[in-house]
């Protein structure tokens, strides 16, 4: 229930975008892909979905080596995988439930309006919307509502892992906290494997239990956010140096958990602000 990938490398035309990339996620972790817009985080996510093959190197995901995999068996893995995009991706002509309902990779169970109607319902709730939401189109929804039914949908399916794109891209600081937030809590609740591709630090440093950095083509850190920020690469610490105040960090004034201490220590809450209740006041 693993995710790896082995000296991976792929280019386009003279861009080389990765560069004998290394890149692991143990069963149940949450790793953070960091690194600067552009970098070629979100080509290493489709890697891992079969999106686009490497030029060299190995990809595997729940022990099967991913471009060598058929048209089937490939169908089969990616039933297993819940995809967040960078944009939300719903479609507008269909409303929130019919948009939820199309994460059902199940055939039969898709096609049972009961089975349907009770898994939009809870997949509602885990991202903390209301079930009056489901009858309402995308357009009808703030920015930060739509993320969430991004994320419903993707785990509409009962996946074993989950991959966000981007998840608090174009929000504003309050309503990235409460997506932040609902990756925490489903990993919890749901025990999903999950690679979370940002750019913001803060955000990667507070949900994933380990961080990977991504900068001219290679991952330049890999470990907690402790050892990221002790980092003695320049590069990293260039990165670091544009979204953390590294004076106050240095000082002690910030401390960082991963999700797992959080977990033992009971140092889950409910998501909080605006969305917390959930319904159409939701995230903006």
């Amino acid at each position: 229930m693993s995710i790896e990938l082995k000296k991976i490398s792929k280019r386009f035309v003279d861009n080389v975008v990765l560069d004998g990339v290394d890149f692991f996620v143990a069963e149940g972790e949450t790793v953070a892909l960091l690194g600067p817009s552009g970098v070629g985080k979100s080509v290493l996510l489709k890697h891992i979905i079969g999106l686009i093959k490497p030029d060299s190197g190995e990809v595997w995901v729940d022990g099967q080596l991913v471009p060598l995999l058929g048209r089937k068996e490939l169908s089969e893995l990616r039933s297993r995988i819940g995809y967040v995009f960078q944009n939300g991706a719903l479609f507008d002509s269909m409303d929130v439930f019919e948009n939820i309902r199309l994460g059902i990779t199940d055939e039969q169970q898709y096609a049972d309006k009961d089975y349907c109607m009770q898994r939009v319902k809870e997949c509602l709730r885990l991202v903390n919307l209301n079930e009056d939401v489901g009858g309402k189109l995308p357009s009808e929804l703030s920015g930060g509502m739509r993320k969430r039914v991004g994320i419903a949908r993707a785990i509409a399916g009962k996946p074993v892992y989950l991959l966000y794109d981007e998840p608090t891209s174009g929000l504003d600081p309050v309503n990235a906290d409460i997506i932040d937030s609902l990756i925490e809590r489903l990993q919890q609740e749901i025990g999903v494997t999950s690679v979370v591709v940002t750019h913001d630090v803060r955000g990667a440093f507070r949900v994933a239990d380990r961080i990977a950095l991504l900068a001219q083509a290679k991952i330049r850190a890999v470990g907690t956010a402790e050892e990221i920020i002790a980092s003695k690469d320049p590069v990293v610490q260039q990165f670091l140096e544009r979204d953390l105040e590294m004076a106050v960090i240095q000082a002690g004034a910030l401390t960082f958990q991963t999700p797992a201490s959080r977990r033992s220590s009971g140092g889950f809450g409910a998501i909080g602000g605006a969305g917390g209740a959930g319904g159409a006041g939701g995230a903006s």
